[in-house]
């Protein structure tokens, strides 16, 4: 997401019109959105189907491919999928044949999974960050991330669309829109905004064209698209999974993470992406950190301290509506309430962020193209200016690269304005910002909204966020659970759980334990234009 807009997401804008609450999900459906038999399956209902003999892989992942070709580029359109791999079905009878002659290797054998396109895969899947300027591209070896998902045993079924270059070409984007993949829609309510930048891999996920999907946050782009697309997102601790081979933006903030529609799918899903990694040196304090399962807690509630960020609330009457009875249910199950506990400093460190990744973003992606090898169809930023520039119609129809080009007036990673920047960032959001109020007041972790419903998407102003909470966890590292909440006009809206570094299982426990008690997650219904209650 690009700095201008993301700042009312992560400081929360007051003052804008509110949508009245619906207190039922519109119930009208686009004729175009046939049935499906897996729709809403979780990892464990196609793990039992497999074991019992009821459900192939192949089976599996002919169906997710059916669904994405009736669906994505027709019916609803939804503009999720880049790409499906070629070579899914031969991967999936040799799966097949493997659970046959020695079992499943784990909870993922069998399972197709989309990753955002920003991920690199060594197959006959290109990466490209949605840009016309790496179309083409072959990674020459898998990403990490896709390397382990590999050895789990999972499918890996394509690419998903997304904001191109992880919404830092522009400050004017539309999210969702890339060059290759189009405008990513959200699949509640089409003509509504998918949020991004993982906008892809969160709207196929809800849509059930894939089992799960990975994406990947700078500030916002995981729990975002799951706010805006009614699923959950782990944004992870950064280092807790491996970066390596993922199109970057900023070393200091960049890491992937799970887009489900459970938490226990989002819990196993984030196992298989951690651990250390020799390729990301930041992965060192993973190791030994993969079953978040063993979290999952249906009374987690109870007994533990939750402080209200208040200063994320009060952009939208309907959307704080939502969040006090979700504070009411979570006390009710027996957490304590802190309210509030303001996390410090959160106004303090917008231009500076943006000046962080500006740097970073420049040093960052001209290191992964150079790593591409000499068939790399661009070798630098500076290419890539130049690339969208000769191509303007196709690459920027809709809105520029301005945030590209102060980049590359950066200078390199030891000018001290970027130090300076850096060290304030991580000192204001981490240690005197969430680790502060939380050892004030014996907090496990922070709630807030995660963001508004989806707002109508519009290529000529660009996005219009509402409110959020993304920006202490982003620029601190530190991790961030958004669950689905509630439904406004049909639109989901999600609360985020936030805490220390590598508190992934209590922030798990907390959110799955709200999950169980509520059940607000709702299958999209591909509507046209928002519904009146009623």
């Amino acid at each position: 997401m690009s700095f201008d807009r993301r700042r009312f997401l992560y400081l929360g804008a007051a003052g804008g019109a509110a949508l009245a609450l619906s207190s039922r999900f519109p119930r009208t459906a686009r004729a175009d959105a046939p049935a499906f038999e897996h729709e809403e399956a979780t990892v464990d209902d196609l793990q039992k189907k497999m074991a019992a003999g009821a459900l192939t892989a192949r089976a599996l992942t002919q169906a997710y491919l059916d669904r994405i070709a009736a669906m994505d580029q027709k019916g609803p359109a939804l503009h999720a999928v880049i790409e499906t791999n070629p070579e899914a079905l031969a991967i999936a009878d040799a799966l097949d044949a493997e659970r046959k002659a020695k079992g499943a290797r784990g909870p993922l054998h069998g399972i197709p999974i989309l990753l955002k396109d920003n991920i690199d895969t060594a197959d006959k899947n290109t990466t490209t960050a949605g840009s016309l300027a790496l179309s083409g591209s072959i990674a020459p070896r898998d990403s990490t991330v896709a390397q382990k998902l590999r050895e789990a045993g999972a499918i890996l079924l394509g690419k998903a669309n997304l904001s191109e270059w992880a919404n830092i070409r522009s400050s004017h984007s539309s999210s969702g829109w890339s060059a290759r993949g189009g405008q990513c829609k959200n699949p509640y309510v089409l003509d509504r905004n998918p949020c991004g930048s993982s906008s892809g891999s969160a709207a196929a996920v809800s849509a059930s064209f894939s089992a799960l999907a990975v994406g990947t946050e700078t500030d916002g782009s995981i729990v975002c698209p799951a706010n805006s697309e009614g699923v959950v997102g782990i944004k992870p601790t950064v280092g807790l999974a491996s970066r390596a081979g993922i199109i970057p933006i900023s070393h200091s903030q960049d890491t992937a993470g799970p887009l489900c529609r459970t938490v226990r799918d989002a819990a196993i899903l984030l196992g298989a992406l951690t651990g250390a990694d020799p390729r990301d040196p930041a992965t060192a304090a993973a190791r030994g950190r993969t079953d978040y399962t063993t979290a999952l807690d249906p009374d987690g509630l109870r007994g533990a301290r939750i402080g209200v960020h208040r200063k994320a609330f009060g952009f939208n009457t309907a959307v704080d509506k939502i969040m006090e009875e979700a504070l009411a249910e979570m006390k009710r199950r027996g957490a304590v309430i802190v309210d509030p506990a303001i996390i410090p400093h959160v106004d303090e460190y917008g231009d500076s962020e943006l000046e962080v990744l500006l740097y970073e973003l420049k040093a960052d992606l001209n290191a992964y193209l150079a790593g591409l090898g000499p068939t790399a169809p661009v070798k630098s930023l500076a290419e890539v200016i130049a690339f969208n520039e000769a191509h303007s119609a196709e690459e920027m129809p809709f809105f520029g690269q301005d945030l590209f080009e102060k980049a590359q007036a950066k200078g390199p990673l030891t000018d001290a304005k970027y130090l300076k920047a850096l060290a304030k960032n991580k000192r204001l959001a981490g240690p005197a910002g969430i680790d502060a109020i939380m050892t004030q007041h014996k907090l496990d972790a922070i709630v807030a909204p995660t963001g508004g419903p989806g707002w109508l998407t519009d290529h000529i102003c660009g996005d219009s966020f509402g409110g959020g909470s993304s920006a202490p966890a982003a620029v601190a590292g530190y991790p961030d659970v958004s669950v689905p909440a509630g439904m406004i006009f049909g639109l989901p809206v999600g609360i985020s759980f936030m805490g220390r570094a590598y508190s992934e299982p209590v922030l798990i426990k907390l959110a799955y334990a709200f999950e169980q008690a509520t059940h607000h997650r709702r299958a999209p219904r591909f509507l046209a234009t928002a519904a009146a209650p009623g």
